[in-house]
């Protein structure tokens, strides 16, 4: 089974985007983030017509995650325990089942927390305790598991063409990294370092001064899988050339197989 996830900054712009890629790659599932559309508005039909299911936590013009699926989604949940005052739509999670397995998949879409101090970090660090927690329920259910999305998270200066770029950055302060070890240490396997380790692996790149161009990217749309779902990876990859494509989004697809 192969699960996508694509930070795809903004739906109604990047539909035709999105389903030239949905149609070349195949993915059985994808996690979107920053869809910044409500759900009555999203463009359902277009990836319906593809055989995708479609579950949506929107939110007007701002964030909002998705999930799409070629297999049914079960038990689809919206929204990140730990806090009902929380607007903000940034977590979906569902189940799907494969031919040998169920997987339990967690959308997220973390908060990138700038200016740093204040308020937004203070959110974004009280947000990454709420899913450290929710990590600890799913690891107890022992079944494979998987968080994916926009972590707005450098795990290491080797995850930035100039690392000294971010050292003031909400995404790069030791609190986020310390903040997203913690999750990983838990028992996760993060997907992508596990088979490609060293510098140069980037998922977004600025629309500003030629960061594409000048691959001036960084690594920040993660996979944690539970050991259950580790054991089942076959592959894990970047799509990377996404990005040079017309009207792209800043971010491309990365994607894991599991045997499911």
């Amino acid at each position: 089974m192969k699960i996508a996830t694509f930070n795809i900054n903004g739906i109604k712009a990047r539909i035709s985007a999105l389903t030239d890629w949905l149609e070349e790659a195949q993915p059985d599932v994808v996690l979107l983030q920053e869809i910044k559309s409500v759900d009555e508005a999203f463009p359902r039909e277009a990836l319906e017509d593809l055989g995708y299911q479609v579950e949506t936590h929107g939110q007007k013009s701002f964030n909002g995650v998705g999930i799409l699926s070629k297999l049914p989604l079960e038990d689809v949940t919206r929204g990140l325990p730990g806090d009902d005052s929380d607007e903000q739509a940034r977590w979906i999670e569902a189940t799907v089942v494969g031919e040998h397995h169920a997987l339990r998949l967690c959308g997220l879409y973390l908060p990138n927390g700038n200016p740093a101090p204040g308020p937004k970090y203070d959110y974004k660090l009280a947000w990454m305790a709420r899913m450290e927690e929710r990590a600890r329920a799913l690891l107890a259910e022992e079944m494979p598991a998987l968080m994916a999305g926009d972590y707005n998270v450098i795990p290491q200066a080797e995850d930035a063409a100039k690392p000294e770029a971010w050292t003031e950055d909400a995404l790069f302060l030791p609190e986020t990294r310390a903040a997203f070890r913690r999750i990983v240490n838990l028992g996760f396997t993060e997907a992508f370092r596990a088979r490609h380790p060293g510098p140069g692996h980037y998922s977004f790149w600025d629309y500003q001064a030629g960061a594409w161009q000048r691959n001036n990217g960084i690594r920040i749309d993660h996979f944690l899988l539970s050991p259950q779902a580790a054991d089942l990876m076959t592959d894990v990859q970047i799509d990377r050339d996404i990005r040079g494509r017309e009207k792209p989004s800043d971010h491309v697809p990365v994607w894991v197989d599991l045997a499911l």
